[in-house]
């Protein structure tokens, strides 16, 4: 709390108090007073952030996350006390989804209780450039942006060349072709469903419940140049996901492209072998938007508070990506070349039955894909744990009380 420090007084010393003490604390006193009346309400606040730099969005305490300076604009433009600063949770602080190290987003939605007069500008002038609050909503009371968070779209924007296919050379002067573009998109459709994902992130049992998740679509963008290298974008909304889950489905669809392994190597990875699968680089992994259909469906048309949706600020999420998220992306696949290094490994992987030391070699390529360098970003899908013994292919699960059949009705409009 901010109470006002009362000077101690040493054995023999007057009793009697200067009256600047007196006036200094009375200030700090109401200083406080009027700190703790401010009247907040829980806002929605969209955020866009290029994660180059950055060790991910959770805030970790000595280390550079967007959430650390995220707060502390917020503390500089006096929407939040040091109090609130210090410990978050007082004013319900709450991101949508955790983002890794260098990930980036353009509608992350953090939930958190503000002063009525919030304003955006405010808030901006103590940000750095490659991190923007586009806009803020007034929210319900009990709204919780991971909680209340019906889906999430996350893109993966890659050189196309990562798609050859066996025999054919992958050159930064790659070319897709139509066939090839209706083959990725052909193995992405595969995903697509409820799943035990178990295979596709770290330190999760076969057996454990939560490793199903709920993928509704995973589709593949047209291609194209940009300084002479041809990229494309792949597109997967689904209920959640794990740590490294959309790169290990990223990186599968490569190696069955590239004809490492054949396409049931994919569904077998739905049963309880634990199989080597590799894990594509975190560089073109973009959290694009998180959906609250169900939300809007009962609070956004109540008169009070409007639906979490974002068309007014569009032109700014499609200049912030061009200006912060696209040239970073392009920059260092041509300087750095992540992509075409990281297809030199995937010929390290056995796609088999996974022995224990099979990390060791691709540790080095940095591929050890038990090394947790971020977190689920979904609710862990608890009710599951609690609901369903074992999950397998093609199976109901239950999220958050409904079975998956309801929640795709739900969600149909997205």
């Amino acid at each position: 709390m901010c109470d006002a420090a009362t000077p101690v007084s040493n054995e023999g010393d007057s009793k009697k108090r200067p009256l600047q003490d007196d006036y200094d604390n009375t200030e700090s006193k109401k200083k406080c007073i009027e700190s703790d009346r401010v009247k907040r309400r829980k806002f929605a606040l969209l955020l866009a952030y290029s994660g180059q730099g950055y060790l991910g969005m959770q805030r970790n305490p000595g280390m550079k996350t967007i959430e650390e300076e995220l707060l502390t604009a917020l503390l500089k433009a006096d929407f939040i006390t040091e109090e609130a600063f210090n410990t978050p949770q007082i004013i319900q602080f709450q991101r949508a989804a955790r983002t890794d190290k260098g990930v980036s987003a353009v509608r992350q939605v953090v939930s958190i209780k503000l002063p009525e007069d919030v304003k955006v500008e405010k808030i901006n002038a103590h940000l750095p450039a490659q991190i923007h609050v586009l806009a803020v909503k007034r929210a319900t009371k009990g709204f919780n942006s991971k909680s209340s968070c019906d889906a999430r779209t996350y893109s993966y924007m890659l050189p196309t060349f990562a798609f050859a296919p066996s025999g054919v050379e992958p050159t930064e002067s790659y070319r897709i072709t139509s066939e090839v573009i209706v083959n990725v998109g052909s193995i992405l459709k595969n995903f697509e469903g409820t799943h035990n994902f178990h295979n596709f992130t770290a330190r999760k049992k076969p057996l454990d419940p939560s490793a199903s998740r709920y993928i509704m679509n995973f589709e593949m963008d047209e291609p194209f140049i940009s300084r002479g290298l041809e990229f494309s974008v792949l597109r997967v909304k689904g209920q959640s996901f794990m740590l490294h889950q959309i790169r290990k489905m990223v990186g599968l669809t490569i190696a069955v492209a590239r004809g490492h392994t054949p396409l049931d190597t994919l569904h077998r990875a739905w049963k309880t072998e634990r199989l080597d699968l590799p894990v594509a680089p975190g560089l073109g992994l973009v959290l694009e938007e998180v959906h609250y259909e169900y939300y809007n469906q009962r609070y956004g048309k109540d008169g009070y508070h409007e639906p979490l949706v974002w068309p007014e600020v569009e032109d700014e999420v499609k200049a912030f990506k061009e200006n912060f998220i696209y040239p970073t992306i392009i920059q260092s696949e041509i300087e750095e070349k992540s992509m075409m290094s990281w297809l030199e490994t995937l010929k390290l992987h056995s796609y088999d039955i996974r022995e224990d030391n099979v990390s060791q070699g691709l540790a080095a390529q940095g591929q050890d894909a038990n090394v947790e360098d971020g977190m689920d970003d979904g609710d862990g899908l608890s009710a599951v744990a609690s609901a369903v013994p074992v999950v397998q292919e093609g199976q109901d699960v239950v999220c958050n009380g409904n079975v998956n059949e309801h929640v795709s009705q739900k969600v149909q409009s997205s």
